[in-house]
């Protein structure tokens, strides 16, 4: 368990440093105090730059001077990169390579690659815009302009595009486009599969069932909204605004819900305990204060302005702080559920307990081997080099919380002999029914009394059985922990009943 809640916030904290899509178009207006601007991107081989600048002045003859580079990132270091590019720019070192290109150049406001009240003067036999550059090698880039005015009341608009063959993604994440298409489809499959099996078994379905109904629903729609917003930015280069927070806020409720799911199901809700009582305004409490962290640190992320800021340890540092108390938390009430389990001698239920636990073991094996892979391969390299897997880190967390999640689907799905995991509690055996004795003798590890006599005084009969029901009831100490307050009375309730 301790190892557990050491590593669950270093999971927590390598996907911080996941980058949002970079979009594809960039335009900037040009003043006195922001004439350098950059962009950053990695694009495969073959990609085209496009570069036009809109330039409006009151003066004739207004000369501007326009210094464009644009550089490859060799170990995906932009801060880098950044540094050398300003360097070449001022020192007007003029190079013209398959890793570095750059141009220097005055011009006048009417000149070729200039835009005169939106018109591009250069453009290719069927009117598009001519590409300034073409990318011979497939790599991270930067690109920097730096324009300068004789004219501090010129207007100037620059307006940058990278463009791939297949759209305005970068090469690093083209392929979540397809993982979340993918994704898509699967989870509207596990929805229909889930719908047709809750259809068939609507009069049996266990509350808990509801739930996961609930986290399919929400999966679904999460990865919807992931696939639309990238298709966007790939069709049109553009991120709409608010798209991506969405998606992402849609997401922390999916992770919210999820993690209520398997505290829910780890405490034994619907099988070993009929209500969860004071216990359940807990899980919600954790599941709203998830849920704000998770929101904050979306928002944080979605709005830095830089891929290296450091604003969003804010509240990533407390949600990994809570993911690992959660975590704790499950793996202590697997704990305190199978042992119930196994004191009562429910085998069925005890089976069904074991495989969900090896699913989580196997999950936080898997996380701590993926997070081993991430540390030595992408984070502490002097050179990153495999950039083109970088959206696995993406990809991976989705990947594993489907595979629970189907886990999950396939242990506790709608079956015609669903009430067996259901809680049942203590039962009227007045017809001898052996199945039913052993049912309960199962559930609440107590030898059921049979009323085999016909008549009973009505005055003596609740006496008698509360004073068996306490001679027979197992003095284990780990007793207590088995039924709640409620359950007492529900079954005192069920004894009077018993006439």
């Amino acid at each position: 368990m301790k190892l557990i809640s050491i590593f669950v916030p270093l999971l927590s904290l390598i996907s911080v440093g996941l980058s949002l899509p970079e979009p594809g178009k960039w335009d900037f207006t040009v003043t006195p105090d922001t004439s350098f601007n950059y962009v950053v991107k990695s694009v495969y081989k073959g990609a085209k730059v496009y570069v036009q600048i809109n330039c409006h002045s009151d003066v004739a003859d207004s000369v501007i001077e326009v210094r464009l580079g644009i550089l490859q990132s060799e170990c995906w270091d932009y801060e880098d990169t950044l540094g050398k590019l300003k360097y070449v720019l001022n020192s007007y070192k003029v190079t013209n390579s398959s890793k570095e290109y750059l141009l220097m150049k005055s011009y006048s406001c009417n000149d070729h690659i200039i835009l005169k009240e939106g018109q591009l003067q250069d453009k290719t036999t069927d009117g598009s815009p001519r590409p300034l550059h073409e990318l011979s090698r497939d790599g991270a880039y930067l690109l920097g302009c730096f324009i300068k005015s004789e004219n501090v009341k010129d207007t100037i608009g620059l307006h940058i595009e990278i463009k791939s063959d297949y759209g305005y993604l970068s090469a690093a994440e083209w392929p979540l486009l397809t993982f979340y298409g993918f994704m898509c489809i699967y989870y509207i499959i596990l929805g229909l599969i889930w719908l047709l099996l809750s259809f068939l078994q609507w009069r049996d379905l266990l509350r808990v069932q509801f739930w996961i109904g609930g986290v399919i629903l929400l999966g679904m729609l999460e990865k919807a909204t992931f696939y639309a917003e990238y298709q966007s930015i790939n069709d049109t280069g553009i991120e709409v605004q608010g798209a991506m927070l969405f998606a992402e806020w849609v997401s922390c409720a999916k992770r919210t819900l999820a993690r209520m799911l398997v505290i829910i199901v780890s405490l034994g809700f619907g099988i070993v305990k009929p209500r969860l009582g004071s216990t359940l305004h807990r899980v919600v409490a954790f599941g709203i204060l998830y849920f704000f962290l998770a929101a904050s640190e979306a928002y944080l992320r979605n709005n830095r302005t830089t891929p290296y800021s450091k604003d969003v340890l804010v509240a990533s540092v407390p949600l990994a702080v809570l993911d690992s108390a959660i975590c704790w938390w499950i793996f202590s009430a697997l704990v305190n559920t199978t042992r119930t389990l196994r004191l009562r001698r429910n085998e069925a239920k005890l089976a069904l307990y074991r495989h969900f636990t090896n699913a989580l073991i196997f999950a936080v094996l898997a996380s701590l081997i993926f997070m081993v892979y991430c540390l030595k391969v992408h984070h502490y390299v002097e050179c990153l080099t495999v950039w083109k897997d970088m959206w696995l880190e993406d990809a991976f967390w989705h990947l594993l919380f489907s595979v629970i999640l189907l886990i999950i689907i396939i242990l506790w799905r709608p079956t015609n002999n669903n009430q067996r995991y259901a809680f049942v509690p203590l039962l009227d055996t007045g017809d001898d029914n052996e199945e039913e004795e052993h049912l309960v003798n199962d559930a609440y590890g107590v030898k059921v009394r049979i009323h085999q006599q016909k008549h009973i005084s009505p005055r003596n009969s609740v006496d008698d059985d509360l004073k068996w029901l306490e001679e027979n009831v197992k003095s284990d100490p780990a007793l207590p922990i088995l039924d709640s307050d409620e359950e007492l009375v529900c079954t005192r309730f069920e004894v009077s009943k018993m006439q």
